[in-house]
C-alpha cells in the first residue's frame, strides 16, 4: 500500500471522529443514553486502546500507553465496570493526537513490513493501519448516534 493513501485514510477518519466527539457537550460525555452500553468518553478511550493494540500490538511493537487503558477501554469493557476514574477528556484528546503522530513517525517507512497472522487478516503494517481506520469510522458512527440520542 502506498503510504500517502494509508495515512490519508487514517488521518481523514481520525479527524472526522475527533470532530464528532467534540460535538458532544462536556456535561453529556459521561451519559449513557437508553439503548447504548457505553458513553462518548468511553468511545474516546476505546479508540486509543484499540488503535494502540491494532497497530502497535499486532506489529510487535511495545505499547505507548499504560495497561490501564486495556482495563478501562478494551473490547467488552464498559463504564459500569470501572474501578477507577478514566483519564480526563482533554488528556485523552491530546493522547489521541500523540498516537497519530507516533504512528506516523514509527511506521511511515515500514508499511510493507509483514506482521504475524492476526484476526484483522492484515498481512503488513499498512493493512493494520488501514483496518484501524475502518474501526475509527465505525466509532464515528456510534458517537454520532449517541450525540443524537442525547439531544
Amino acid at each position: 500500500m502506498r503510504a500517502d493513501y494509508v495515512f490519508h485514510v487514517f488521518n481523514k477518519h481520525l479527524d472526522q471522529l475527533i470532530a464528532v466527539l467534540e460535538q458532544c457537550p462536556p456535561d453529556k460525555r459521561d451519559v449513557i443514553p437508553h439503548g447504548f452500553k457505553n458513553h462518548i468518553h468511553w468511545h474516546l478511550g476505546h479508540v486509543i486502546a484499540v488503535t494502540q493494540f491494532h497497530v502497535y500490538g499486532l506489529s510487535g511493537e511495545a505499547p505507548i500507553f499504560p495497561e490501564i487503558y486495556d482495563t478501562l477501554f478494551a473490547y467488552g469493557t464498559k463504564p459500569g465496570d470501572w474501578e477507577e476514574a478514566p483519564p480526563q477528556w482533554d488528556v485523552l484528546i491530546a493522547q489521541l493526537e500523540d498516537l497519530r503522530r507516533a504512528i506516523h513517525e514509527t511506521f511511515e517507512n515500514r508499511l510493507d513490513e509483514p506482521v504475524a497472522e492476526n484476526f484483522l487478516k492484515a498481512e503488513n503494517i499498512g493493512e493494520l493501519i488501514y483496518a484501524t481506520s475502518l474501526h475509527l469510522f465505525y466509532h464515528q458512527g456510534a458517537v454520532y448516534g449517541i450525540n443524537n440520542a442525547l439531544k
